[in-house]
């Protein structure tokens, strides 16, 4: 009799929490869809480099006269926002003609269905990412580890159509335009940071859009490997993006690089341009990065 009670008991309080756990993740849903429909204020950063992005997930417009590239899609809600933004700046997303990717995770991915559709344009994704790109769910990507289930049941996007697959080190040309693909893998197996020079008035900067270095909770940097080869590739992503020359520092969150920050400072500027080109803010997100995974390392070889 008391087995049965207990065995009630346990039934009640399951259903309960399944309960609750849907209605809060119906609501958390609802609010970061709503929070995902907030645009940000399109700017130009310098030269022919505009600032298209929404609600700090970032995108970036690089224009020529034989067609543009945007970096970038955000979720399925932020495509329309990144449409208006590149009119409100005078330009027309039909003359975007090539679409890059930092990562192929539903925040960075969920638009490029939608700006394929309405541009035209070819999407280049890397190797790395290009099967969770065509599988359109998080839940794909390796190095999420045993957060896969949660990318599973909130991390789907629609599923663009890719057009070309790159490998590390390749450049991607439209006219006079160039941006090169540096593989920085270890938040995704093909996370890629994008550099290109951006032509300011009498000067050339190089930009890099830097793509992540976080690392998940519950991310294993040792046996079994979240995928195999994830430690060794945070290592050489470290080292990878060290070496590129960066003027100005950009990234697929605009907390990464103080965005706000900067475009207060750039209000009472002589050189509007001046907040952005920032190479010691840019060393300094790696060398903290770097000690956040040699400290979860560490950790987990305990």
């Amino acid at each position: 009799m008391r087995l049965r009670i207990e065995r009630r008991w346990l039934v009640v309080l399951l259903g309960t929490a399944t309960i609750l756990v849907v209605v809060l993740g119906t609501l958390w849903r609802s609010a970061i869809k709503k929070n995902r429909s907030v645009p940000d204020e399109p700017f130009r950063i310098a030269g022919n480099l505009y600032y298209v992005g929404a609600t700090g997930v970032t995108a970036f417009l690089l224009t020529g006269p034989e067609g543009h590239v945007l970096i970038d899609g955000g979720y399925p809600e932020t495509a329309p926002l990144i449409i208006a933004s590149i009119a409100k700046l005078g330009f027309d997303i039909r003359d975007v003609k090539v679409l890059l990717n930092s990562h192929a995770h539903s925040d960075h991915a969920g638009g490029l269905r939608e700006l394929q559709q309405a541009s035209g344009a070819e999407l280049w994704v890397s190797e790395g990412d290009a099967d969770v790109m065509a599988a359109g769910s998080n839940g794909a990507d390796p190095a999420l580890g045993r957060l896969r289930v949660v990318g599973m049941l909130f991390g789907g996007f629609p599923t663009p159509r890719i057009d070309h697959r790159f490998k590390d080190g390749a450049t991607i040309r439209l006219g006079p335009l160039a941006l090169t693909a540096h593989v920085t893998a270890g938040h995704t197996r093909g996370c890629t940071s994008w550099s290109f020079p951006v032509h300011d008035g009498d000067r050339e900067l190089l930009a890099v859009d830097l793509c992540s270095l976080t690392l998940f909770p519950l991310v294993s940097l040792v046996e079994p490997e979240a995928y195999p080869g994830i430690r060794s590739d945070f290592e050489r992503s470290f080292r990878t993006l060290r070496s590129l020359p960066a003027d100005i520092f950009l990234a697929s969150h605009s907390d990464i690089f103080s965005m706000q920050r900067k475009l207060r400072e750039r209000a009472g500027a002589k050189d509007p341009v001046g907040p952005f080109i920032d190479r010691a803010g840019y060393l300094s997100y790696i060398d903290r990065a770097e000690k956040r995974f040699h400290e979860a390392l560490a950790d987990q070889q305990r």
